[in-house]
């Protein structure tokens, strides 16, 4: 009789549990997982990246522009150049977190302080300016973080397409969700809340800046799908892009003159609708 009641205590456990696995209510159907974030920067070092400094070239750095300190990646802005990564990535999205310092240095020492994020980064290392690779920017630049840069060869090889409001920052196109299409091979898309008043000159702040004042953490979201970017400043977002080319390379993070501090640079891969 003990054996029989053990049997069909057995039966029952097994069968709920197979049921709690086949409920739709504890697992939906086509409920996928969730893609695993990929740290690009692992807080400990550059192993996924490799830097390139001006008139130096690969993996010379002999200044410490790139180090790595208590898992805060420190660039000094004291040589122009970047760290590549050393994969090209294609639908994701990115996610940094960078704070300004108080340093700048050279012929930006009373400029505006400026670096960028560059995606999809082909062709040689210098390619442009014997300093970053051919690939599409997005600034990061006190009063223009999110603005669109394309640094290209000047061909259609590398161009976006972006929605601009009819009033031109001179003749510089001024995003704006909805509005008409440009094409733009080089020079730049500004972000929607760029000031037209604005001056490269250290410290500028426009009315409508989203970015923090420095010394203060932002959050920069970039999301790259398919041959679209969109650019998020600490949940705004304030620029577009679609018909991207290319659409997929390596990433770079530049130095650019001035100090800049990196706690996050994150990637979650995303399938691509098309």
């Amino acid at each position: 009789m003990k054996k029989l009641i053990g049997i069909v205590c057995l039966f029952i456990m097994l069968s709920s549990t197979a049921f709690a696995h086949s409920n739709p209510k504890n697992n939906p159907e086509g409920e996928k997982p969730k893609p695993k974030k990929i740290a690009l920067f692992n807080k400990q070092n550059l192993d996924n990246w490799y830097v390139f400094i001006q008139d130096r070239g690969r993996n010379q750095d002999p200044k410490g522009v790139f180090t790595v300190n208590d898992g805060i990646l420190h660039i000094t802005g004291e040589e122009w150049g970047c760290i590549t990564t050393n994969e090209e990535y294609e639908n994701y999205t990115l996610i940094m977190e960078y704070k300004w310092g108080e340093i700048t240095h050279g012929k930006r020492k009373a400029a505006a302080r400026d670096n960028g994020l560059l995606f999809h980064s082909i062709g040689e290392d210098g390619g442009y300016s014997g300093i970053w690779m051919h690939s599409i920017e997005c600034n990061i630049i006190e009063g223009g973080t999110g603005d669109f840069i394309v640094v290209g060869d000047g061909t259609d090889k590398f161009s976006i397409t972006s929605p601009i409001a009819k009033e031109r920052h001179g003749t510089t196109p001024v995003y704006k969700k909805g509005g008409e299409l440009v094409t733009a091979n080089k020079g730049r898309i500004n972000w929607s809340g760029r000031d037209p008043n604005w001056k490269d000159v250290l410290g500028f702040r426009g009315p409508k800046d989203v970015e923090k004042p420095v010394g203060e953490w932002n959050t920069l979201k970039c999301v790259i799908k398919g041959d679209t970017i969109d650019i998020y400043l600490n949940g705004k977002l304030v620029n577009q892009a679609i018909h991207v080319r290319p659409s997929k390379g390596k990433i770079q993070v530049q130095s650019e003159g001035a100090e800049m501090f990196v706690r996050k640079i994150d990637m979650i891969p995303l399938k691509n609708s098309k």
